[in-house]
């Protein structure tokens, strides 16, 4: 193991006495040695680069740079193709504890509910592929378990055989991602609460369905992989509860968009429990049970055939502990914008990672594999001393499917904004995706987040969209304008792409950015639809619903003492409505309320408009958060 460039005289001292002694008849027992010499040299030999031509005479001059990368899959098998491609002639090496170098993660949840049936299209590549096409020197199966900084040494443990060996390095890329977090809950290490990480607890998840034959399944956690798995198990058959210790299912989300994904859960028939923690998981009361009966507050039970362990992920940073790594107080790697750790010539990147927040200044966690990717690079850019790059950080770009619906969102939420003190205001609109006379045009739910004070007045601080078709466009778009620090005005003059089929003249960001300039411009005061009830109780404002009649039997009632004036009479109607009170503007989706709040404040009446009008409070939390 410690021989790196065996010459033909190594082989031949190995190959010669070995033929020799067999050929001679030489006991079992005295060959052992050399049997043994064979094969470290073998291993040495399946582990030494490919001959590789310079680049150039001058990039040729010198020994080779040597490259280790601990963890591949994202972070390090992004950082090791790039290393390769600025510099032919290194030497790379790349320890994987588990037997993927590297794989699809993200699809593991859609090969267990079938969307997926190729599991070898998860194994993204292999060590044989990447040394083929990369000469990369892959090693898996083999863990890292120590790092010494002053000697630039790695001591790592083949997981099959228990040997142990240092490899040094010139500069080393740290990337052991996050591990699945599994909180102190009596029971919770039960047979059957399964975690998914890797192919390997992939595998597990749908042998023990397929083995114990399971019906019933208990989700725990609402984050991305809870929904995705819940979706995917009650594609297979299985009846599907899913429980969240939280008021609201995917945290990124503010809860109005979050409570139509937890509506497509149920009209899907998953079973969705919010505010409600697991006090444990125990043995089954029910003869027939295979997994748990899970444990919920007031001693209620849910019986589970297999429960998927989905909350939330933690920073596997044992080995950057204690390595002396600098980590932050939830344990990730702290780095500079260069992807340097706190030691000389080591580097990080992944999940497990401390990043900036471009929006705050300050610093955060965010688990993406695109954040991830690009991470991987720029370190490997600065290890190979290529340019001296800059990762400026994580904007939190991410999306989901649902069922029918996809959710998207970037930047910051309302939540995340209140506890920075940004002050803030927030626009939601319901166009369709594309041009509504063309066949099939759905409805697409837009909030976007823009500052109201200061240097942050008008710029946008974050977006979120949900709905059938167009969530993920526009909330592509809106990143791109969140990363290029645009404010609403820009938003407004956004040239977007447009065809009937595809799009509409005025783009859904387009309209979001108009809004929010009529409110920071003082033509158009709003009402969130959280506050709409506490001020028409207060006695101080009216609610006018300018809808047509047939509107209110088709869809609803906004509020039992609002005053029903359509739109197209307000003007003839004007008189009937009250001086001396605060009007609150309403309709379907807040167009025509911006309409009527404009005729009436140019008629000398105070007025607000209700944001997003119906259609928003109509995404609003369930009454009943834990039925």
């Amino acid at each position: 193991r410690h021989l790196r460039s065996p010459s033909s005289d190594m082989l031949a001292s190995i190959a010669r006495p070995l033929a020799t002694g067999m050929g001679s008849g030489l006991p079992l027992a005295s060959a052992f040695p050399v049997l043994t010499r064979a094969r470290a040299l073998a291993i040495n030999v399946s582990r030494t680069p490919l001959h590789r031509a310079p680049l150039s005479a001058a990039a040729s001059q010198g020994p080779p740079r040597k490259y280790v990368v601990v963890g591949a899959v994202a972070g390090g098998a992004s950082c090791a193709a790039r290393l390769r491609r600025l510099d032919e002639k290194a030497d790379i090496v790349v320890f994987e504890k588990g037997p993927d170098p590297s794989f699809a993660n993200c699809g593991m949840p859609y090969y267990i509910g079938g969307e997926i049936t190729d599991r070898s299209k998860l194994a993204v590549q292999t060590p044989m592929s990447l040394r083929a096409r990369l000469s990369l020197d892959v090693r898996t199966m083999t863990e890292a378990i120590a790092v010494d900084t002053a000697r630039k040494e790695v001591t790592v443990r083949d997981l099959a055989t228990g040997d142990e060996y240092a490899e040094a390095y010139d500069e080393l890329l740290l990337s052991p991602g996050a591990k699945p977090f599994v909180p102190p809950i009596p029971g919770i290490s039960r047979e059957g609460n399964l975690s998914l990480r890797n192919l390997q607890d992939m595998d597990a998840i749908k042998e023990w369905i397929t083995e114990r034959k399971a019906k019933t399944a208990l989700v725990a956690g609402g984050g991305f992989i809870g929904i995705e798995m819940a979706e995917q198990l009650q594609h297979i058959g299985l009846d599907v509860t899913l429980v969240e210790a939280a008021p609201q299912l995917m945290a990124p989300f503010d809860v109005e968009v979050a409570s139509v994904l937890q509506r497509e859960l149920e009209d899907h028939g998953v079973k969705v429990l919010v505010n409600a923690p697991i006090q444990a998981f125990e043995e089954p009361r029910h003869a027939a049970g295979v997994g748990s009966d899970v444990v919920l507050g007031g001693d209620r039970r849910l019986p589970a055939d297999v429960v998927i362990l989905g909350l939330g992920v933690r920073p596997d940073t044992a080995l950057a502990k204690t390595a002396g790594l600098a980590l932050n107080a939830r344990g990730g790697i702290v780095v500079d914008e260069h992807m340097r750790t706190s030691a000389p010539h080591v580097y990080a990147a992944g999940d497990a990672v401390e990043v900036k927040n471009p929006m705050t200044g300050a610093d955060w966690m965010v688990a993406l594999a695109g954040p991830a990717n690009r991470q991987g690079r720029t370190a490997a850019d600065n290890m190979a001393g290529f340019k001296a790059r800059t990762y400026d950080g994580t904007w939190g770009s991410s999306a989901i499917r649902v069922f029918r619906l996809t959710a998207a969102g970037t930047g910051m939420n309302e939540r995340a904004l209140e506890a920075a003190g940004i002050p803030y205001d927030c626009v939601h609109l319901h166009p369709n995706q594309h041009a509504g006379y063309y066949p099939g045009a759905e409805i697409l739910s837009l909030k976007i987040l823009f500052g109201t004070e200061g240097e942050r007045r008008g710029k946008l601080l974050g977006a979120q969209a949900v709905g059938k078709d167009g969530a993920d466009k526009a909330i592509d778009a809106a990143a791109v304008a969140l990363q290029a620090n645009m404010t609403v005005d820009e938003l407004a003059d956004l040239e977007l792409c447009y065809a009937p089929p595809v799009g509409s003249a005025k783009s859904p960001l387009n309209f979001a950015g108009m809004i929010a300039q009529d409110m920071l411009e003082g033509l158009v005061e709003t009402v969130q639809w959280k506050d709409l009830h506490q001020l028409a109780a207060d006695g101080a404002h009216v609610v006018v619903d300018v809808r047509n009649p047939p509107e209110l039997e088709a869809d609803g009632i906004l509020h039992p003492d609002a005053i029903n004036v359509p739109l197209d009479h307000l003007r003839d109607r004007i008189g009937e409505l009250p001086r001396e009170k605060t009007l609150v503007t309403s309709c379907l989706s807040g167009q025509r309320g911006y309409y009527a709040a404009r005729i009436l404040a140019q008629h000398g009446y105070r007025v607000k408009n209700l944001d997003g009008a119906l259609r928003t409070m109509l995404a609003a939390p369930p009454s009943s958060t834990t039925s």
